[in-house]
């Protein structure tokens, strides 16, 4: 084990006038183990294509993850995928990307366009091997890796973007490398990077997706530290033990409340500092204390973080405002979405009545609902999580 992290993310449009996708990214495992990522692209569009790239994608990421040959997988996949009753053909292309212990990375394609890697910010032109498993010409790669590599696996539709719209001949794989050294930021998340690209590829659509296309990113990064603390101790008698281990963590801090705020100006020492500026006036203003790098107001602004991260798991359509704002919540979100890798939660189980809801049960805190489906969300992102109540 090393000090590198795995961060994956994938943005997928569908072909216009389709309600389903017929891309499928499927990812096992991340962070400090073994990633597979697997980015499939069934023949065709709408329900068959998302059927043959849904079982493309499951069978290929159980397999490889499991250590399973790449000859047993595509003779697997030739078995199971069902044949198309129009084009008498079962045929989903695949791109399999592993990174074993952080350390090495192992590429299968099979006809999509070939993986991008980032090295430093230029393009890594990583070795390639051919061969034939059953009548398909697989492509394989076997590399070290280093801290700060990239990984942008893209379904065809990346390269077909604009073609008779805005551009001759397609928005080609070099010119889709070209534009990510042109904007690469190396601590950029992988959400962030699918998100750049595929934003780009709507662009040269014109808005209307001609193919559905697919952008998948793999990053290796090294590992940060986040402790969050929200709230008092049920028990008073448990103040310092929750503020002790809680500066005991290396890494950033964020307190969240005014009465947790309190408690740890008083085991600082250090005067708490409200802030007059409003940067959004939805979201309550921030307070400084040394010692801590982010103080905040309570539910109020985890109920926007939760919004944020939702939305950032689905079309990321309000990442622009959260990565971009100086509010409380704004700050919140890109030190948990883009710079932690893990998270530990300090959740004091003492209850805000004003909090409460009658039609709920006494015991219901919004306080440990909100942190619970933050949490969920934040393990959704591929973080590891620890929660620890008191």
């Amino acid at each position: 084990m090393n000090d590198l992290w795995t961060e994956t993310g994938w943005v997928s449009l569908n072909k216009a006038g389709e309600t389903l996708c017929g891309d499928r990214v499927e990812i096992s495992g991340g962070g400090e183990g073994d990633t597979t990522l697997v980015l499939a692209d069934g023949l065709g569009s709408g329900v068959k294509a998302n059927i043959l790239a849904t079982l493309t994608s499951k069978i290929a990421c159980t397999m490889a993850a499991g250590g399973m040959p790449v000859d047993e997988c595509v003779q697997t996949l030739a078995a199971t995928l069902p044949v198309c009753s129009v084009r008498q053909a079962a045929y989903s292309t695949f791109t399999i990307i592993r990174i074993l212990e952080n350390k090495t990375a192992h590429i299968i394609q099979f006809d999509n366009p070939a993986t991008i890697v980032l090295r430093g910010g230029e393009e890594f032109k990583y070795p390639k091997t051919t061969r034939v498993i059953h009548d398909k010409t697989i492509w394989e790669s076997t590399f070290p890796v280093k801290e700060g590599d990239l990984f942008v696996a893209m379904s065809d539709g990346a390269e077909f973007a604009g073609l008779g719209v805005t551009m001759n001949f397609g928005w080609t794989r070099d010119s889709i490398a070209d534009f990510l050294i042109g904007n690469y930021q190396p601590d950029a998340s992988a959400k962030a990077v699918a998100g750049l690209v595929a934003d780009e590829c709507g662009s040269l659509y014109g808005g209307k997706p001609g193919d559905d296309t697919t952008i998948a990113v793999l990053r290796i990064r090294p590992r940060r530290s986040v402790s969050l603390m929200v709230g008092p101790p049920e028990k008073r008698a448990d103040d310092m033990k929750m503020l002790n281990l809680f500066f005991a963590k290396e890494g950033q801090k964020i307190v969240c409340g005014g009465t947790t705020s309190n408690l740890a100006s008083r085991y600082l020492g250090k005067p708490l500092v409200p802030c007059l500026d409003y940067p959004d006036p939805d979201v309550p203003p921030i307070s400084t204390l040394k010692g801590v790098d982010l103080v905040t107001e309570g539910v109020v602004t985890l109920s926007k973080v939760l919004t944020y991260a939702k939305d950032f798991l689905e079309t990321a359509s309000l990442a622009p405002k959260w990565q971009n704002g100086k509010d409380g919540a704004s700050q919140i979100a890109r030190m948990l979405f883009e710079d932690a890798t893990d998270i530990s939660f300090f959740v004091g189980r003492a209850i805000n009545p004003a909090h409460q809801n009658p039609n709920l049960p006494i015991t219901f805190s919004v306080k440990q609902q909100l942190i619970q489906a933050l949490g969920d969300c934040l393990k959704q992102m591929g973080k590891h999580i620890r929660l620890s109540y008191f």
